[in-house]
Formats: C-alpha cells, structure tokens, sequence
C-alpha cells in the first residue's frame, strides 16, 4: 500500500463529500423560494442516510462477492470480515477501508441529484423511503454491475468503461429522475404560472462546489496520485469549461443576453459528460465532449421537455441523463487504449466495440433504472402517500414538511 496514494484518495473522497451539500445549494436557489429548504434538506438527508446504508449493506451489495455478474454479496455486511489493514481488491495500493469510504461519497450524491426532479411536490417521508428502496435496487447493483468484480457490464463482462460514473451515477439518477416526475404528475398550475428562481447566487455557489468537487470525483477515480488521475484531473477541467462557453454562446444567440444561470448549467452539463470518459479519453477530446454537450441538453430542457409537457423541476432529466448518455456515446467513439487499458479503441481509431458495449451498458442501465424506479414508487405506495396536498403544495413544502421558514421575516408564499 502507497501513502501517497491513500491520502490522495481519502482527500478526494471529502472532495465529493462536498458535492452533495453543493448539489443542495444549487438545487435550492433553482426552486421557489418557499421550498428552498425542502430543497436543501432533500440532499442533506441523504448524507445521513446514505452513509449509513453504504457501510450497512451498500459496499457488500457493490464490491464483495458476485451474483450472476449483477449484484454481490453480504459477505462484507457492515463492513464485517473486510481487513481494514490489508490493501483493497479493487486497489492493492489503497487499504480497503478508503477505497470503500471513497466509494461511498458517490452513493451520496447519486440519489440526491433525483430530488430536483420532483422538487416541490413529494412528501419528505416518502423520498426518504424511495432513496431506501432505490439504493437497494439501483444503484447497488448497477455499481456491481458496472465497476464490481465480474460485473455484467464492465471490463469482465461486455466490456463497457465508466471511469468515474456515467451510467452508475448520471444516467440511473437522470432516467430515475425522470420515471418518477412522470409517475407523480406535474406541479400544481405547471402550464401556467410564471416561474421565479429562488436565489441565483446560491445557484452560482452551488455550481463552484460541484466544479470543485468534480476534480475528486474524476481525478479521485484514478484511485492513486498519478499520471492517470492528473489526466482525468485536466479532462474534467476542459470538459466544463467549454461546456461553459457552449452554453454562454448558446444563450447569446436565443436571448442576446448571457446569464449566470447559463453559464451555472453550463459547467454542470459538461462535467457530467465527462464523468465517463475521463480516464478514457484524449484530453483535446474533452473540448470536444463538452462543449458538444451543451446543445444537446439545452435542446433537451428547451425543446423536448416542453413539447413532451414533462414537468422535471430542476432539469435532473435533461443535465444529468442526457448528459451522461451523451458522454458514454462518446467515450465509445474517443477512447484510446494508450491512456487506459481497460478501454479498446474508440471509433475514431477505427474499432467498433468499444462504442457498441457503450451502447448497450447505456440501454441497460436505461431499463434497470426505470424498472427499479417503477418498483421504488410501488414499494413506497404501500407505506404512506407519494405527493403532498394542493394546499401544502400551494403554501411550500418548507412550512408544511419542516415547518420551517428560510427567511422568518418574509411572509410571502412565492
């Protein structure tokens, strides 16, 4: 085991830790302001309860034993007969302990970005359960499947790369996102009412915090302080970067006008693609998967989401989903096996198969997340109601499920 190695990761662990308060901001000063808080405690919740669910059941489901190649065992229930002093399977330079507790920020963050989808309008209690059942039989599996030894999609198995989380990350969470905004209706008056963001500063500060964290979640996967981590460290830079000018250019030439918002969803779009190519793909390539990201997913939340009538509150669908497919189709086409060999060549190099297993693993994770989703919703049906009232809906969930105001001298319900 390498010293250097394990304080790189464990640094890049709280590096993601720090997105899913991040993602709380950003979501909270995207909604109204009478859910601000709802907003925020979606995602701080979720630190809490995540946590504890990884080391309970989590990391043994993920990363210890194999079942049919799709989920693992219990053989690590509560962390129970994993050596902490002996280096991890997954990386023999890192003890077992970090690369599970790295592993675990992710578990966080994943189902926090569902939340924007439904924002304003489901019971607290009820997304808490969902966040229970969806861990289960979601994101647990799919994490074997892609990342976990003989895991169905994965190298072992079809033979599909992840390197930091597109499918097991943006795309469950995206398609989740959407299947559950469908299966709870829309927002009360939707069609119809003028919408006002919260708070665009929380939005910018929000997005700062993601970027920031981002370089843990890509570089960090690297799982050592390496040439592949600095590599994936500058993929990730670039990709939001002109992800950021993409958008800035695209908002100029619709509104004439830039704005902050833009420039916010921007960064966050391509991140998000290049989340799994990073450790893949060349690094000019990076300019390439993000900036291309930006019209796809502003074509997404402005065309198809409207045309479709598709209420998903703070676009989880349209950055994270489109997003993250968008970025594994095109780690399928740049990939380069001179910078990783786990991957085979990308379409551009003449080789056909590393884009086909990206198409497939992408179609799969598609089907596990919306049937797991579908089940999710049933499962917490059977225990209490989904959505809240009208009138709750129409007085915020902050008053009605916290009781709480963000600013006690406002009297407004907007």
């Amino acid at each position: 085991m390498d010293k250097g190695d394990t304080a790189f990761v464990l640094v890049s662990a709280a590096l993601v830790f720090i997105m899913t308060p991040g993602l709380g901001f950003f979501y909270g000063g995207l909604g109204r302001r009478k859910n601000v808080i709802n907003n925020i405690m979606a995602s701080s919740s979720i630190m809490g309860l995540g946590m504890v669910m990884w080391v309970a059941v989590g990391y043994s489901l993920a990363f210890s034993g194999n079942v049919f190649g799709v989920v693992g065992s219990l053989d690590n229930f509560f962390l129970r007969r994993l050596n902490f002093e002996a280096p991890s399977d997954y990386a023999p330079n890192l003890p077992a302990l970090a690369f599970a507790g790295f592993q675990m920020m992710f578990a966080l963050i994943t189902p926090a970005i569902i939340t924007g989808a439904v924002a304003g309008r489901m019971k607290f209690k009820a997304l808490f359960l969902f966040v229970i059942f969806w861990s289960l039989l979601v994101y647990y599996p799919l994490a074997h499947m892609v990342w976990g030894e003989g895991g169905l999609l994965g190298p072992a198995g079809l033979g599909s790369v992840d390197f930091a989380g597109g499918n097991v990350v943006h795309v469950s969470s995206g398609v989740s996102g959407l299947t559950l905004c469908l299966l709870l209706g829309k927002r009360c008056g939707y069609e119809n009412t003028l919408y006002r963001m919260h708070n665009i500063p929380f939005v910018a500060l929000g997005a700062a915090l993601l970027w920031f964290g981002w370089f843990g979640f890509n570089a960090g996967s690297a799982l050592g302080a390496n040439s592949l981590a600095a590599h994936a460290f500058m993929t990730t830079a670039l990709a939001a970067a002109s992800g950021l000018c993409s958008w800035l250019a695209i908002d100029v030439l619709a509104k004439r006008k830039p704005s902050l918002i833009s420039l916010c969803t921007g960064v966050v779009v391509g991140l998000v693609a290049i989340t799994p190519g990073a450790g893949f793909v060349p690094i000019w390539s990076a300019v390439l998967i993000g900036g291309s990201a930006g019209p796809v997913c502003y074509y997404g939340i402005t065309v198809i989401k409207k045309k479709l009538k598709i209420d998903d509150a703070l676009d989880a669908f349209g950055c994270h989903g489109l997003g993250g497919i968008w970025g594994g189709l095109l780690t399928g086409v740049f990939a380069d096996p001179n910078i990783n060999s786990l991957a085979s060549k990308g379409l551009i190099y003449g080789g056909g198969k590393q884009f086909a297993a990206q198409v497939v693993s992408i179609v799969v994770s598609v089907v596990v997340a919306t049937v797991g989703s579908i089940i999710c919703v049933w499962l917490v049906k059977l225990v209490t109601i989904m959505r809240v009232s009208k009138r709750e809906e129409l007085i915020g969930l902050d008053l009605s499920q916290h009781g709480e105001h963000a600013y006690p001298s406002f009297n407004g319900l907007d």
